[in-house]
């Protein structure tokens, strides 16, 4: 349509008996030039989307690889306080001190990194169990629920001998950017907006 009508428009210009050179030129320049921005136009609007979702999904899923690995440094450091901490009273109706500085250096770890923002929550949290040697502490208000899980009946060879040591497993969700960012190439997509993002370390015992 639109080469036609350039046609058409130089063909009026020329049966009407403008003289060749700078106008029929100026004419043509024209032309081309709008042509020339309508194809930019249209090229931006197709990769603008695309450049976003891009971006955003590179500096999503690098967030999460980051969190992913500052919770297993937290379990690891809990891990390794935890096997140093005695056994006598693990089965006690109500939290084991000994795993109060389990929990501790496992907050700390994470608010450290900045997977916890300063000042939002406190541990030790919500404790329950024991569930056998195993107990779990949930910290609200984080502003996400943090879980931690130290089970220091964990066997890690069923032997003979058999070898006890402890596990941690530490649960705190990651908030996805990227379900918002998709909808801009497929409206509709559904995409998860939280990840429970779950790591564990074992250690064995030393006491």
């Amino acid at each position: 349509m639109l080469r036609w009508l350039r046609r058409r428009s130089i063909s009026r210009l020329i049966l009407g008996g403008a003289a060749p050179g700078a106008p029929l030129l100026a004419l043509f320049e024209k032309w081309a030039l709008m042509d020339e921005r309508g194809s930019a136009l249209l090229e931006f609007a197709i990769t603008l989307p695309l450049l976003v979702v891009f971006v955003v999904g590179i500096y999503d899923f690098s967030g999460a690889f980051s969190q992913k690995q500052k919770i297993e440094q937290a379990a690891q450091e809990g891990a390794i306080i935890a096997g140093a901490q005695p056994m006598s009273d693990i089965a006690s109706p109500t939290s084991p001190a000994s795993l109060q500085p389990v929990v501790t250096a496992i907050f700390n770890s994470l608010a450290g990194s900045g997977v916890l923002p300063n000042g939002t929550c406190t541990p030790p949290g919500t404790a329950s169990g024991p569930a056998g040697l195993a107990w779990t502490y949930t910290i609200s208000g984080c502003p996400d629920n943090l879980v931690i899980t130290i089970d220091r009946g964990w066997v890690s060879t069923p032997g003979p001998p058999v070898a006890v040591g402890t596990a941690v497993t530490v649960t705190y969700p990651y908030h996805w950017r990227f379900n918002r960012v998709i909808q801009l190439l497929i409206p509709g997509a559904s995409y998860a907006a939280i990840t429970q993002v779950t790591e564990k370390a074992t250690v064995h015992n030393q006491m």
